[in-house]
């Protein structure tokens, strides 16, 4: 671990790196100090419980004051991270800019957070606005504001706990210039973190002398560094730096429970209440608590000669199911840990937030005959069915011949019954425009020539309908709009929302072109009226084929 223990641990260091660094504040002391780290991430809105009773802020608090209290009696300096992106996700948080999110945050106790790529989803007056709600530092150092050249948030966090001093420093991921809205990042340049973390880890070294170094960060957990199309994530980044440059890193934005069966070998098999062990590259522990609370992860550790050593892992559940295996072979959901109660004051100060949201929501507006598929595990990899519901309702919108969105943009499944208003907003959070782009035929065959390009496994992927393809050899061979053969001297009208449209998820931008108009209706408007009118909705009839 990056810790400096004595002048030869330095001399050594030196011959290796050509820098001479500080000793840490503890490198000569006989004395043993021990630290628990609780973690959470991808947040997503859900301040409140879900229907089965299981997360919620309340009842994580309950658990992290738990772990707090047990920890100090225990003689441990305690420090509390989120990995980021507090939004997007609920429509009673999304509705108000989450502040309860952060306000539930303050109140828990949170000590520091990296930005995601999500907490851009609003105009960054209204993530000013969170970080006043926030009683604890939003942290990026790889965020550059381009006007001023100068970084547009606070790098990192020096904390004093028991005698430790703990550098933390917040990352973002690169594909936040990529996925983010254009329109409020376009004055924002998303640097390369490596390079950043190297050298800023070094200045932090010799200003401060930290005995741990950690990054918290938002840029995803990817096995042995197969990070695909996704941008670089924290493998790749612990493996690039200089050795022990960093003691621990605590991520988000890949949305799963860092548990490994064996080095580089992801443990298939986890499930709430089991073992979970973290992953470790080049001397630093890299940490996922999965995604919207579900887990408190908890980290301990000793430090005994500027030696850290991790004593016990742990992923805890809160108030999460399980389907366990009755005597009849039959399944029953029970607690995978023992119920935890929610804190009396926190659930009675997010309540207030939750009867706010759930008002502007309430009501059925439609009926769906099955599920409507939008899981991120099938609408970024396939077609499916609730994509082509959401394209027909934009295409009736603008009177369009066909219409596409990327998989990522659709942000839930609709469930087979009656639909609510919550429903649609589930599905659409980001309030995109609903636009359409005329098109001459040979310029829609080299827009095409680019978007269909976009492979499974990634939010570009492109979703259609009333459009079919075929490629060869990595290029368009074949082009058919509504069962027709392009006819490239026609013109053709195409839908698409504006977060595409303005070069969301790598899409060539339209809004500067002629023949591009944008509506007033959003996504979720166009969706919501899609059902109104057309229910009761047979999901079979937008099955894919």
């Amino acid at each position: 671990m990056r810790i400096f223990i004595s002048l030869f641990l330095l001399l050594s260091i030196s011959a290796c790196t050509s820098k001479q660094l500080s000793p840490a504040p503890h490198s000569s002391t006989d004395e043993i100090y021990y630290l628990t780290i609780l973690h959470t991430n991808d947040n997503h809105g859900r301040f409140w419980h879900n229907e089965k009773g299981e997360y919620g802020m309340a009842a994580r608090k309950t658990l992290i004051d738990q772990l707090r209290n047990e920890a100090k009696q225990k003689g441990h300096a305690v420090l509390l991270l989120s990995g980021g992106d507090i939004n997007t996700g609920i429509p009673e948080s999304d509705l108000q800019f989450a502040e309860p999110d952060f306000k539930g945050m303050s109140l828990i106790g949170y000590d520091a957070m990296a930005i995601g790529n999500h907490e851009f989803d609003n105009p960054l007056s209204v993530l000013k606005q969170q970080q006043q709600w926030a009683n604890f530092p939003l942290l990026s150092a790889n965020i550059i504001d381009k006007q001023t050249g100068k970084n547009a948030f606070e790098q990192y966090k020096v904390f004093d706990k028991q005698g430790l001093k703990i550098a933390v420093i917040g990352l973002t991921t690169t594909d936040t210039a990529k996925i983010g809205n254009p329109q409020y990042i376009g004055g924002l340049e998303f640097k390369e973190p490596v390079a950043v973390t190297q050298a800023l880890a070094d200045k932090i070294k010799q200003q401060y002398q930290p005995d741990i170094t950690i990054a918290v960060t938002h840029m995803g957990h990817y096995v042995d560094a197969n990070y695909g199309i996704n941008a670089p994530g924290d493998v790749t980044l612990a493996r690039s730096l200089e050795k022990n440059t960093l003691d621990m890193i605590i991520g988000g934005h890949s949305q799963e429970p860092v548990c490994m069966a064996s080095e580089n070998t992801n443990d298939d098999n986890f499930k709430p209440g089991m073992a979970c062990k973290p992953d470790q590259q080049n001397g630093t522990w890299i940490m996922q608590a999965h995604e919207w609370g579900k887990y408190v992860g908890k980290a301990e550790f000793k430090l005994e000669n500027g030696q850290l050593t991790l004593l016990d892992y742990k992923l805890l559940p809160v108030n999460l199911y399980i389907h366990q295996e009755q005597a009849d072979g039959t399944t029953k959901p029970v607690l995978a840990n023992e119920y935890i109660t929610p804190n009396p004051e926190l659930k009675a100060f997010l309540a207030d937030y939750q009867a706010k949201g759930a008002k502007q929501i309430e009501g059925k507006i439609g009926y769906v005959d099955a599920k409507l598929e939008g899981d991120r595990n099938k609408v970024r990899y396939q077609q499916t069915n609730l994509a082509r519901v959401i394209i027909t309702a934009q295409m009736n919108t603008v009177g369009a011949d066909f219409g596409i969105i990327s998989g990522g943009g659709v942000r839930d499944s609709i469930a087979a019954g009656e639909v609510s208003y919550k429903d649609i907003l589930k599905v659409h959070p980001f309030k995109n425009r609903i636009a359409y782009m005329d098109w001459q035929g040979q310029d829609l065959w080299d827009y095409l020539e680019v978007v269909t390009r976009f492979p499974p496994d990634s939010g570009a992927y492109l979703q259609y309908h009333k459009l079919s393809f075929e490629r060869s050899d990595n290029a368009l061979t074949k082009m058919m709009i509504n069962g027709q053969k392009l006819d490239k001297s026609k013109t053709y009208r195409m839908s698409i929302n504006s977060y595409n449209a303005s070069g969301g998820d790598g899409y060539p931008v339209l809004v500067t072109r002629k023949g591009y108009v944008s509506t007033d209706e959003t996504d979720a408007q166009a969706l919501k009226r899609f059902f109104t009118e057309n229910s009761p909705v047979k999901a079979s009839e937008f099955a894919p084929q």
